[in-house]
């Protein structure tokens, strides 16, 4: 790209930028697709709203339609070429900010980040490999809000009819081999403006019309997301919450029982029903319990803490799973109450002959005293935060956070 091509070009470019959103937007930009994930994993756990770019070609469509505010490039020897790409951005008027990341004392490098300056494109200083997150933190501080954006007005009908939501995916570990042995989905939303967004800000309350439909949509997607994984990397069992709300309508749990995969390798659906609402409707959740076994789905009681003693001496016990609340496994290993409560309900599943889980182990501190309080399995940010689809599929092939020391 010559001189002349940028200066014809920049006579024509007017000033653009400030359409910014409230979640910052990111396109990275690499000819490789494992680079590419990476860099976007990064970035999305530092907030961006991320989208990719293999070529320069497609670059300008995601100019027009994600109006991102940062461009990250990555030069690898063999990867793009990046004077097609900083011509793409000055023809397209982009007036974000440049990051470019390559080999230490790297002549690419050097060089892109030169003409991306002379043509008035605004460059972060590089960034060059290898990098630890935290580097990369540094050079986009400036788009991170410093403060939480505040929550959305969004209701779950307009974001079912946008398609807006989705399922993330954490990992359950047995305890024991540290292998993963299924996954937990959580409903997510991905606002056009507002980014990710957790569900406290649109899940509806449980007599709303729209939970149902909301519902409905955790189980096909779920369902639909079995049979990715399947392609990927095996067969996953997967766990979804529903409310007792749900279960108190025969036709959708009638529904339900239908749309069970009837593949050989499905190990089976678990839904998860919070221990509040659980030991307040345990006639009706007993009985229901018991026809969804048939049809090859369990249920699951989560968040259990101090009110397990309502489950004590049940003549019938037709669930397959405790959940500890993370309430009284973060910190168990210095806290001695948690440590009790911790203990009691694993002395309550015992007996029933259930497995136990223990929820939000942070620490190895928290992982070792979960696994000498004899958990069966584990789930919390030490061994993986919940996580969209495809990188949970990826996150199979890494190896255990303790295994790997």
């Amino acid at each position: 790209m010559t001189n002349q091509t940028f200066g014809g070009i920049l006579a024509e470019r007017p000033a653009t930028f400030g359409r910014r959103k409230i979640a910052p937007r990111v396109c990275v930009v690499d000819a490789k697709r494992h680079l590419r994930a990476f860099l976007t994993d990064v970035l999305e756990d530092l907030g961006f709203v991320t989208s990719e770019c293999a070529k320069d070609g497609d670059l300008g469509a995601i100019l027009e339609t994600q109006l991102p505010d940062l461009i990250v490039i990555g030069l690898s020897v063999d990867g793009i070429e990046a004077g097609k790409i900083l011509e793409v951005l000055v023809r397209r008027e982009f007036c974000g900010k440049v990051l470019a990341i390559g080999a230490r004392e790297s002549i690419i490098v050097k060089a892109v980040q030169q003409v991306g300056e002379e043509y008035g494109l605004v460059m972060l200083p590089p960034v060059t490999t290898p990098f630890a997150a935290g580097t990369l933190r540094e050079r986009v501080a400036m788009l991170v809000p410093e403060e939480p954006a505040p929550s959305p007005a969004v209701h779950v009908e307009e974001a079912l009819h946008a398609g807006w939501l989705e399922l993330w995916y954490q990992p359950k570990i047995d305890a024991r081999t540290l292998v993963r042995c299924g996954a937990e989905a959580l409903v997510r939303m991905r606002h056009p403006t507002w980014g990710v967004v957790p569900p406290a800000y649109f899940i509806p309350e449980n007599d709303d019309p729209d939970f149902l439909r909301l519902s409905e949509f955790v189980i096909n997607r779920a369902i639909e997301d079995w049979h990715h994984l399947l392609e990927q990397q095996g067969a996953t069992d997967i766990s979804i919450n529903l409310p007792v709300s749900f279960l108190k309508n025969p036709d959708a749990v009638r529904d339900l029982c239908h749309r069970v995969p009837a593949h050989p390798a499905f190990g089976g659906l678990l839904i998860e029903i919070s221990s509040a609402e659980a030991i307040h409707n345990l006639d009706l959740l007993i009985d229901v319990a018991r026809e969804l076994r048939l049809h090859n789905i369990a249920v699951s009681i989560d968040d259990l803490g101090t009110d397990w003693p309502a489950l004590m001496e049940l003549r019938t016990f037709p669930f397959v799973e405790l959940k500890v609340d993370r309430q009284f496994v973060t910190g168990c290993a210095s806290d001695r109450l948690k440590r009790t409560v911790c203990r009691r309900i694993i002395e309550l599943a015992k007996g029933y002959g259930v497995r136990v889980v223990a929820e939000g182990v942070e620490t190895r501190a928290d992982f070792v005293a979960a696994n000498e309080l004899g958990f069966d399995l584990v789930q919390g940010y030490l061994f993986g935060k919940p996580m969209g689809l495809k990188k949970f599929a990826r996150s199979a092939m890494a190896p255990s956070v303790l295994a790997s020391k």
